[in-house]
């Protein structure tokens, strides 16, 4: 099940759950607005985040901000009906590729046959849709270009394009004052994709971006909130093994000899699994 936290004085967020792929919400509360970041998965999700925070006395959004256009961070936009909604111009194009689409087994299959949809997407709206399918897909109210400030009252949050491999349109959140920054799923592989896969200079360019930001919290959204020092943990292993790419020509098994090498140990499961997305990209 879902539960819901707060971070500083002015975050809340909802945790994610994977069977379903619900990402992490986050609610953002100034002294005069408050802020969504993510529509989520599905009505549901998105009206279970905001009841639970009204018992909390948080009140129901005046703005969402979309983080990147895939299916689980905008589902749930049509619930958001009196809300302003806020996304990259990328994003909104992305989305306007999704307005023909049927979403029935039928018509979901079909897209995983041709490689438009991926399986564990597919097995996900199936999961998350057991009762029914009406999905609207809603258009964002709002489009910029790079970054934009949001003056919550007390609070900023700064919306900025970032891209990344995972897709092309991220966007990330950036709670300044309470040095937040909310990743979404820019750190991410790119999954739409014959195989899930990183490109060394896209992810070096994106942590490079990412680095600016004074942070002391980072919000993953299919992760648990996790701190400056993990964080730097995961960009120091995504440079070394992209490293290690270049330098072994995308050789699988020169490149886990070589990382061996360099942490002193066996790989984990996860490590190992980077490793191949990015020999995938290679």
């Amino acid at each position: 099940m879902h539960t819901i936290n707060k971070i500083g004085n002015s975050f809340w967020y909802i945790t994610p759950i994977s069977e379903t792929d619900r990402p992490i919400l986050g609610m953002v509360v100034g002294n005069n607005k408050t802020l969504m970041i993510d529509a989520g998965n599905s009505e549901d999700h998105a009206n279970y985040f905001q009841k639970e925070l009204l018992k909390r006395g948080v009140p129901n959004p005046d703005i969402v901000v979309l983080t990147h256009w895939h299916w689980d961070h905008i589902f749930g936009l049509s619930a958001l009906s009196n809300t302003v909604s806020i996304a990259s111009k990328e994003t909104k194009e992305e989305m306007e590729k999704l307005i023909p689409f049927s979403w029935s087994d039928e018509a979901i299959d079909a897209r995983v046959k041709e490689g438009t949809e991926i399986e564990f997407c597919a097995r996900a709206i199936k999961e998350e849709f057991k009762d029914h399918r009406d999905i609207k897909i809603v258009l964002p109210d709002v489009t910029f270009e790079k970054r934009m400030e949001i003056d919550l009252g007390g609070v900023t949050c700064i919306v900025q394009h970032i891209g990344g491999d995972h897709a092309a349109d991220s966007a990330i959140v950036y709670i300044k004052e309470e040095k937040i920054l909310f990743l979404a799923d820019c750190i991410y592989p790119k999954m739409y994709a014959v195989k899930d896969n990183y490109t060394i200079n896209e992810t070096l360019r994106l942590l490079d971006e990412l680095e600016q930001f004074d942070a002391d919290t980072y919000i993953p959204s299919h992760q648990k909130p996790i701190s400056k020092e993990e964080f730097n943990q995961e960009v120091a292993k995504l440079r070394t093994i992209a490293k290690y790419t270049d330098v072994c020509g995308g050789n699988q098994q020169k490149i886990i000899k070589e990382y061996e090498k360099h942490v002193q140990r066996e790989l984990t499961e996860d490590e190992i699994e980077t490793i191949s997305n990015f020999v995938n990209g290679y």
